[in-house]
């Protein structure tokens, strides 16, 4: 099993100091102690061996949490001060992005590193900077309910998909789709192209047809890791998500759900992935994200959990519908075809449906095993992720618990 570090880049701050230097997104001294800590957590997470740190991708957070907004110039930085871990988004947006330029820089980060990226999209779900930045392709924040804007949002994402595989995998590529094309406009090719004898001689065989017209392009450069870097997709819940990252021989991360529901999910990975020519085992291909804290009481690890993984969820997460993902057995009965309310939100629940996870050391171990092992299935998950809230937990406390995780957990499984 390989372990992933999942951050979201916040700003060091108390809710307080957050609401007095409003908007603290914008304090340049805030950022580069935000900055500062990344580092520092990164170097950290190397050398005690987890295998990837991830961040999200997220832009206009003017309060300071999950200031994201570059996250391949950020790994940029952190590999050149770490020696072996490797980093992926979880995820670039795909629909806010030029699925060309997106498949460059990619491609460009993973020459830079020699391989230690991995590649993560996700469809987005933020209205309020996914309506500004994906205008191009009307796209809004999908809110995953099947809707009309759900099914746009989904639709550009797997259209964005298959470009960026074309042009890491394909010498030349050219197509005509709903939202893209290649070259533009499709049908007319690119007319004025002075250098024709230039790219006659030098460039790509069919970029151009017999009259001097570009009817293909060349993405350049090919990724380092061939066929292209391994593909990973926050945050999955739906059966429809997990079945397509299947097919697409993409790493789902799975956010809780209960037990249950998680081997379900796993199944149909499984199931998915064997129709189209990969026999898994349970769990093998999935990531599962978790939050976990060692303390020596019950009473310190529901405080702990309290001011850090339930902050972010309470004051913020949740309102974007997150605690869907902590639904027990008979929420369905007590609350049919609507999302959980605030009175459902609740420490316990986090601890309940299994999302929130910590104790005493062999507390610990014997929890991870349990999700490893997909809930006594006798499973072999792949991967298991572990969020720490960087900015809501000072950074002393947030590197030693990452220390007792590495002398704990990582290395009673190398």
């Amino acid at each position: 099993m390989k372990f992933l570090l999942f951050i979201t880049p916040t700003v060091p701050a108390t809710f307080e100091e957050r609401e007095r230097l409003r908007p603290i997104g914008r304090n340049n001294e805030k950022y580069q102690e935000m900055l500062t800590e990344v580092r520092e957590i990164a170097q950290l997470a190397d050398e005690i061996g987890f295998d990837v740190l991830s961040t999200t991708e997220h832009h206009f957070h003017s309060e300071g949490f999950e200031l994201s907004v570059a996250p391949l110039l950020l790994y940029a930085d952190l590999a050149a001060r770490t020696e072996r871990i490797k980093f992926s988004p979880l995820g670039l947006v795909l629909p806010s992005w030029d699925p060309l330029r997106v498949a460059e820089e990619l491609a460009m980060l993973d020459h830079l590193t020699k391989g230690r990226i991995y590649a993560g999209f996700a469809r987005g779900f933020q209205d309020r900077w996914l309506n500004v930045m994906g205008q191009h392709t009307r796209v809004r924040g999908a809110p995953m309910d099947g809707s009309a804007t759900d099914d746009h949002n989904r639709s550009v994402y797997e259209e964005y998909m298959k470009i960026v595989k074309m042009a890491w995998t394909q010498e030349t590529i050219d197509y005509n789709g709903q939202y893209y094309q290649v070259p533009f406009p499709y049908e007319q090719g690119i007319t004025r192209w002075p250098a024709q004898e230039w790219t006659k001689k030098y460039g790509a065989p069919g970029e151009l047809d017999e009259n001097g017209v570009i009817r293909r392009v060349s993405v350049v450069p090919a990724p380092y890791q061939q066929p292209h870097p391994p593909l990973m997709q926050p945050f999955s819940l739906s059966e429809k998500t997990i079945r397509y990252t299947a097919r697409e021989n993409i790493t789902p991360w799975i956010l809780g759900p209960r037990p249950e529901k998680f081997v379900d999910l796993c199944r149909a990975y499984q199931q998915t992935a064997a129709e189209h020519g990969h026999d898994l085992r349970l769990g093998e291909g999935v990531g599962a994200m978790r939050s976990l804290h060692f303390a020596d009481t019950p009473e310190e690890l529901y405080d702990i959990t309290e001011r850090t993984t339930y902050a972010a969820f309470n004051e913020y997460l949740g309102d974007f519908g997150f605690w869907e993902a902590f639904r027990l057995a008979d929420d369905d009965e007590k609350y049919p075809g609507q999302m959980l309310p605030k009175s459902e939100w609740t420490v316990q629940r986090m601890f309940d449906s299994q999302y929130a996870l910590g104790g005493t050391p062999e507390q610990v171990r014997s929890q991870v095993a349990d999700v490893a092992s997909c809930y006594g299935n006798d499973g072999e998950l792949s991967w298991f992720g572990l969020y720490v809230e960087q900015g809501l937990m000072p950074l002393e406390e947030t590197k030693k618990q990452l220390r007792l995780f590495g002398e704990h957990v990582i290395s009673h499984y190398r």
